[in-house]
């Protein structure tokens, strides 16, 4: 009878696989461990910081105004002397003489200090750089290092999401064991139970009983290191999810897509692999940062205007106070020991640095692609053999325990059919999972839309 109920579970299982492509709760566990993962939280946080360093860079371009204000006081330093009355008073007596008046007063020497004394200066300054290529090129290097960023994300977050599909999956693995296992055990229990009836008896021996309780034993042996296996995963899991380690986890059967992996087995283009495009867009930077270097000789023009008031004593009621001032700043450099040359030769190095990362990128994705092809294959290989090695030892199972029933057929020949079906019961498991997670690996490989 439990035999019979094997044969129709896995006809049941071969149906759902052909027709159900449901992976809800793995699907779930993909969407709580993106939204838990304390990794991808910390990625997301530097790309918002690379964000605001783009708009730090665009700013840059912006007219920038300030206001400063400065205040004196000053006693003593250096002076300049103006003799005003030692050059015009002898003037001014000849002029009161010939015009009989006083209109013209003797005037005192004047020493006005260098430093002034009581004296403010507050100003609006409005400045805008004019021709600046070292701005532009800031920005685009700022822009680069967003698509960094985001490439970062993406490939941890794709890399996340294989790590949980296969701790799912030997999770899963372990839950279909400890299920087969199960009917095994109850095939020995009742085996144990009958040979115990027939020696009490007298019709049965005592090394058959003797066999019989030392499968009972290697079953319960097969038990505890399948328990102990799902429990791992179940920890692993839960690690990844960012939640409890003890954390119940819910099994749900998983089938292999086979017009995926049909499909995957076809594919080779690896262009949009985050990776090669983070160190392409490294690349780029390098190609920027050289563009700036060997233009360090272009001038740099800036403007600036500014809206004041200084005077004495605050007297901000003079109308002299009030002023606008406008001005342009020029610089370009000259001389300055080569640094800029040296600059130029570093961005050089650099570039060909990259250059060599790129190709070795390249190749080690091309072959992790032709690995993960081989695997699946392998994979799919050894899944269609152990269907069919599970299917032939299923009927061997249901033909021998009727012999033995019948008394055609020994209890060792029994035990070993036995443990024929359920070592090939246990190896379509593993092989099942084995290719769900060779699938797995693949889609990891060319990043699709797996979930």
């Amino acid at each position: 009878m439990n035999t019979k109920i094997g044969i129709l579970l896995t006809l049941l299982c071969l149906i759902l696989s052909l027709s159900s492509p449901a992976q809800g709760v793995l699907a779930e566990y993909i969407q709580e461990g993106i939204d838990n993962n304390l990794v991808l939280k910390e990625k997301n946080i530097s790309i918002e910081h690379s964000n605001l360093a783009l708009k730090d860079a665009k700013s840059y371009f912006l007219p920038a105004v300030d206001f400063g204000m400065t205040y004196n006081l000053a006693k003593g330093g250096r002076t300049i002397d103006f003799p005003v009355g030692d050059l015009l008073n002898d003037v001014y007596s000849t002029l009161n003489a010939l015009t009989q008046s006083s209109q013209f007063h003797q005037l005192e020497n004047v020493k006005v200090n260098f430093l002034a004394n009581n004296f403010y200066d507050a100003r609006f300054r409005v400045s805008m750089p004019l021709i600046n290529p070292h701005l532009s090129y800031q920005k685009d290097i700022r822009e680069k290092q967003v698509q960094v960023s985001e490439y970062d994300l993406a490939i941890y977050k794709a890399t996340l999401i294989q790590d949980i599909k296969l701790a799912y999956f030997d999770f899963c693995t372990a839950h279909t064991a400890i299920e087969v296992i199960k009917s095994s055990k109850k095939l020995v229990d009742q085996n144990l139970k009958d040979n115990q009836s027939l020696l009490e008896n007298g019709k049965g021996l005592p090394a058959s009983v003797l066999r019989a309780e030392s499968e009972v034993e290697n079953i319960n042996a097969l038990m505890i290191e399948a328990e102990n296996r799902k429990k791992n995963a179940s920890y692993y899991l839960n690690f990844l999810l960012n939640r409890p380690l003890e954390t119940e986890l819910i099994f749900e059967e998983q089938y292999p897509d086979w017009e995926k992996i049909n499909s995957m087995a076809l594919e080779d283009n690896l262009s949009y692999r985050p990776e090669l495009l983070r160190i392409a867009t490294f690349h780029s930077i390098q190609e920027t940062q050289l563009k700036s270097s060997k233009n360090y000789w272009i001038p740099r023009l800036n403007t600036f205007a500014d809206l004041g008031s200084q005077a004495f004593n605050f007297d901000v009621s003079n109308q002299d106070s009030p002023y606008v001032f406008f001005g342009l700043n020029l610089s370009m450099p000259i001389f300055q020991g080569s640094r800029n040359r040296y600059q130029i030769q570093r961005s050089q190095l650099d570039m060909e640095n990259i250059s060599i990362q790129e190709r070795l990128i390249e190749n080690k994705l091309s072959i992790d692609l032709k690995v993960a092809k081989n695997q699946l294959r392998t994979s799919e290989a050894s899944f269609h053999t152990a269907e069919k090695k599970e299917d032939s030892s299923d009927a061997y199972l249901r033909l021998v325990s009727r012999g033995f029933k019948e008394g055609a057929y020994s209890l060792i020949e029994f035990i070993d059919a036995r443990n024929q079906y359920t070592q090939a019961a246990l190896q379509k498991t593993i092989n099942a999972y084995a290719l769900l997670k060779a699938q797995a690996t693949l889609e990891r490989q060319l990043l699709t839309d797996s979930y």
